[in-house]
């Protein structure tokens, strides 16, 4: 293992012994409490197995067959999700020839920021996660369950599904991912029509048709962002069947993966000898392995706020310089849009996770030594690859090395050195950079600040030809107090248009950026937030700004003494408080913590 991994697992487990502690007292308490259904009363268990077949009613009142609950973010609106419309039938069959009883326990919503970007239903994005973590809650909080199969892709519904797993740690749990839609036009097409039509060379129809011929069918899209990332993520950490995260929908090998994790749940229940309550199966070394995966794969900046609060979850403390420390020893191996070409259907045929996990298993650089949800424990067994043969579900050895090098590499020829994200520092906070899809000409931007409380702001002054020059756009007041914090992606083809003029841009933010963006120099996620008064909140237009995405420094280059005698700005944006159903979260508004601690309204294990 490589030294700089063991010291910082090392650091995450003292640092986190009081808390995961607390967190394993109440899951050991809680599964000598239940689930046990013979001994609810007959009215509750009446009540719960009332639209039962009665041979299920029997199976449920004599409590000897396990009993797994299915919690799904289906809906038929959204590409990702729309697949599971069949799994819980599918889920249901499975369970039954296993020997168990499945119920469908509840529904969580899955909104998707595709299509909220940039408009006032993005305010509500990502304080959804904690939605859906409470969701969860409510749809396992009959104690009627002795496993759960969680049924979810996408940006904050993973997350969210996660962090309500773990309030219910002491039950088992499987993922089950319904795979990406099969590629379309290449991404570089994509973003090419995005810039012809912010500079008007194309109409909207045009840009709707390209749109639609990259956005064209069922699974997650294709590039690598937030949805993606999760797959990544969850597989990495052990809680997808081996090779199963990108699997496309609606084929023979699909289905039989969602009936596999069915059975799987079944084995690991406590009603069985091989109790595997994900409560222990998530530890320190699997959040790391995640984190790892994260930087290997040039992945998502949202989950250096996702994996903080899943983490927490699990009684486990992460931070930013954990993410750090290991971005400078973890080497980027993968380039998949929008650090490259490739869409994750390349990654996927180049080898996949099983030969991204055993490369890095192979170098030192992830704990093999894991609890997961395969029959066998570690990580070694999951460099292996689902195949129907004869129709029959098996695993075979993955390629024993990547089938497309330019897609995914080694760590002997890494595509760079160290992983794609970086913790910003100086005097206006502390922030996250992503520097995978960087090109080194655009990696330090020295330049004037042009300050803005509202996205559609910089919108109109690029518009009016107002950005044709060098600058540094300061996004103030979109921190998670303030509005929720959007994703500010709607930003990136005029920012993009500029830069490929020849302009030096880059964008400093108390907001987010989508999980796709990189393209252009940034400081996001900045801590504090303006609404707490933070630094961000004295930057005034034309100060120059020093950003250096390569050692991580971000200044204003004024006096201390001026700066510090600066009274922070009040926010002048219009109301973000109300419409589109934000005046429903103005508590989860009030009471969010900051984006380095997660961006959280659900405080665990306090």
């Amino acid at each position: 293992m490589h030294p700089v991994i063991e010291e910082v697992t090392e650091q995450v487990i003292k640092r986190s012994r009081e808390t995961r502690s607390v967190y394993l007292g109440r899951l050991d308490a809680a599964v000598e409490d239940g689930p046990h259904r013979a001994a609810l009363a007959c009215g509750n268990l009446a009540h719960a197995f009332a639209a039962c077949p009665a041979s299920e009613k029997k199976d449920l009142s004599e409590d000897k067959k396990g009993n797994i609950a299915i919690i799904s973010a289906y809906n038929d609106m959204l590409s990702a999700h729309e697949p599971y419309k069949d799994a819980p039938a599918l889920i249901k069959a499975a369970i039954k020839e296993a020997g168990g009883v499945a119920q469908f326990a509840g529904g969580v919503p899955a909104m998707c920021d595709g299509v909220t970007q940039g408009q006032p239903g993005m305010e509500l994005s990502l304080f959804s996660r904690d939605v859906i973590a409470m969701a969860t809650a409510v749809g396992l909080s009959h104690n009627m369950f002795d496993g759960v199969l969680y049924l979810g892709l996408c940006d904050k519904i993973v997350p969210g599904l996660l962090i309500g797993a773990l309030s219910f740690g002491h039950l088992p749990a499987v993922f089950v991912p319904a795979g990406p839609m099969t590629s379309g036009i290449t991404n570089k097409e994509k973003a090419r029509a995005r810039q012809k039509y912010a500079e008007g060379k194309i109409d909207q129809k045009e840009l709707l048709e390209s749109e639609s011929k990259s956005y064209h069918s069922a699974g997650t899209c294709t590039f690598y962002g937030t949805a993606n990332s999760n797959q990544m993520m969850v597989e990495i950490m052990g809680l997808h069947l081996p090779g199963s995260s990108f699997i496309n929908p609606y084929t023979p090998l699909r289905d039989e993966l969602t009936k596999a994790a069915a059975k799987q749940v079944l084995k690991y229940t406590a009603l069985g000898d091989d109790f595997r309550p994900i409560g222990r199966v998530i530890d320190e070394k699997a959040i790391l392995n995640a984190i790892i995966g994260l930087l290997a794969t040039g992945g998502s900046t949202n989950h250096t706020m996702h994996l903080i609060a899943i983490a927490r979850a699990a009684g486990i403390v992460i931070n930013w310089d954990d993410f750090d420390k290991l971005s400078k020893v973890i080497p980027l191996l993968t380039r998949i849009y929008p650090n490259g070409p490739a869409d994750v259907n390349h990654f996927q045929s180049a080898g996949g996770m099983g030969v991204l996990i055993a490369e890095l298993v192979n170098n030192g650089l992830l704990h093999e030594d894991i609890v997961t949800i395969n029959e066998q424990p570690g990580m070694k067994n999951y460099s292996q690859e689902p195949k129907l043969i004869n129709g029959k579900l098996s695993w075979q050895p993955s390629p024993k090395e990547s089938l497309d090098l330019e897609v995914l590499s080694t760590v002997e020829k890494p595509f760079a050195e160290g992983g794609g994200l970086h913790v910003m520092h100086g005097n206006l906070g502390r922030g996250i950079s992503k520097i995978s899809a960087l090109k080194e000409e655009h990696c330090i931007v020295e330049a004037p600040a042009v300050v803005f409380d509202d996205q559609n702001d910089l919108m109109t002054a690029f518009n009016q030809g107002e950005l044709e020059k060098d600058f540094i756009a300061v996004i103030r007041f979109q921190g998670p107090k303030s509005n929720g914090m959007p994703e500010l992606h709607k930003l990136t083809p005029p920012l993009g248009l500029l830069q490929d003029k020849g302009f030096k841009v880059a964008l400093i933010t108390d907001g987010r950026m989508s999980g796709a963006s990189g393209k252009v120099p940034s400081a996001i996620h900045m801590c504090p937030e303006c609404a707490d008064g933070g630094p961000l909140a004295k930057v005034k237009n034309g100060d120059i700004i020093h950003l250096n995405t390569i050692t991580g420094n971000v200044n204003v280059l004024v006096d201390n003494k001026e700066f510090n005698a600066r009274i922070p700005a009040v926010n002048h944006a219009k109301d973000h408080h109300h419409g589109m159903g934000r005046e429903l979260f103005a508590g989860f508004r009030l009471n969010a913590s900051s984006a380095e601690t997660g961006a959280t309204n659900v405080f665990l294990n306090d």
